[in-house]
């Protein structure tokens, strides 16, 4: 059981990122009709650097993002609530 409320609320979490990637992904995913959502990293938990000995809660090991950690964004997108029409849809 996933005990993200996000996820409950029908997000899903796709990956870390910061510019200006993070950005580009957004606009992509909002283009082809997704509603995206930009959460921060959660507060920083204890990590042994890459051995994976110990993960934060999230499972993830942080040691990379220290530091910058105010620079990234977890990107979350769910489908938006009206589908855009793309080229050649025409409307059918």
């Amino acid at each position: 059981m996933n005990h993200d409320p996000l996820v409950q609320e029908g997000w899903e979490r796709k990956f870390i990122a910061c510019e200006p990637r993070l950005s580009e992904a957004a606009a992509l995913y909002r283009e082809i009709g997704f509603e995206v959502r930009l959460e921060p990293l959660p507060p920083k938990s204890e990590c042994s650097p890459c051995a994976g000995a110990k993960e934060g809660p999230s499972g993830e090991c942080r040691v990379c993002f220290e530091g910058v950690e105010d620079q990234y964004r977890i990107i979350y997108i769910r489908p938006g609530k009206e589908k855009k029409l793309r080229e050649g849809d025409f409307g059918r």
